[in-house]
């Protein structure tokens, strides 16, 4: 099942299953989270709750883009119970930009700290039988403050030294009653960072990550496919100026998704009744190691095999 949030005519938060282009409005249900919540009570798969509150009434899923009335597709009712972090050298080949980024020179015989945390996740990145493998690579992206919807403006700030994005899969979880981190679902990411301040150092990461990002427009509940085909492009002036294929899915990452729980989680400050995760799993491709520069005004798109509409977002540099 595929939920979006988004606002009706009357400026009233709403959620409906999206199927193609056809929106399948539930009534009585203002948000995602309320949804969880009562399935929760109930005792019952969030899927069935869904079903339980369809309306009959229809929405247009281009209407919505149209008249910027999407929202993202979980959000907690106050934006500072929100965690937004991520995890980064999990996939297969994404150690390549990172370490150009941070290498010394061509003629340095010593890995790089990238190389020897992705070679980490390759020899031991898979949790089995409930034996979690190494921790991976962990940053913090904000609260639910720093994250805007599909169709909306991602603003750096005027300090930053460049802003690029960062087409991920973005795990979204709510913490029950019970301290249970529960997976609501997936949906596709623009993690979004500044490369050129990380470049100055990588001990500079955790200051790069400090940006706002989006994720939806949809979420995928249930199981990710083990193998994503996705593409990633940004445009100017209507034009695509780079566009590039990224590979997701556990088959391509050199940790698996249960180890990035269990390494996130384990902490209990991340286990607080009602708090919501948005957790990003981390990238290969990006446009900035292809020596690709945003101006104002360029658009970011990311599409995916596993889901049915692009995330696209604009580039604001923030002035003052």
């Amino acid at each position: 099942m595929r939920l979006i949030q988004f606002l009706d005519v009357n400026n009233r938060s709403s959620v409906g299953i999206c199927e193609g282009n056809d929106v399948r409005i539930l009534e009585n249900t203002d948000s995602t989270y309320a949804l969880f919540m009562f399935a929760e009570n109930k005792g019952i798969k969030l899927e069935e709750a869904a079903h339980t509150f369809l309306s009959g009434e229809h929405v247009d899923f281009r209407k919505l883009v149209e008249e910027k009335r999407l929202k993202v597709p979980l959000s907690h009712p106050d934006p500072y119970h929100t965690w937004v972090t991520g995890t980064g050298l999990t996939h297969l080949g994404s150690a390549s930009s990172r370490n150009a980024m941070h290498q010394k020179s061509s003629e340095d015989p010593n890995p790089t700290d990238s190389i020897k945390m992705f070679r980490m996740g390759i020899e031991n990145g898979k949790m089995i039988e409930g034996k979690p493998g190494v921790q991976p690579e962990w940053f913090y992206k904000g609260n639910g403050l720093s994250v805007v919807a599909s169709g909306e403006a991602i603003p750096s700030p005027s300090f930053a030294l460049d802003g690029g994005e960062e087409p991920e899969i973005a795990a979204v979880y709510i913490i029950n009653k019970k301290g249970e981190p529960k997976r609501v679902g997936y949906a596709l990411g623009n993690e979004f960072s500044d490369h050129k301040m990380e470049k100055i150092n990588y001990l500079y990461l955790a200051h790069s990550k400090l940006r706002t990002c989006s994720f939806g427009p949809e979420l995928l509940t249930g199981e990710l496919p083990e193998h994503i085909t996705g593409k990633t492009r940004i445009k100017r002036d209507g034009k695509i100026i780079w566009e590039k294929d990224f590979l997701t899915g556990e088959a391509n990452m050199s940790h698996n998704i249960s180890n990035l729980e269990y390494h996130h989680f384990k902490y209990e400050l991340f286990r607080q009744p009602g708090d919501v995760h948005i957790h990003f799993m981390g990238t290969s491709v990006l446009s900035f190691a292809d020596g690709v520069e945003v101006a104002e005004g360029d658009s970011f798109e990311i599409e995916a095999d596993a889901f049915q509409h692009p995330l696209i977002n604009t580039f604001q540099v923030r002035k003052g």
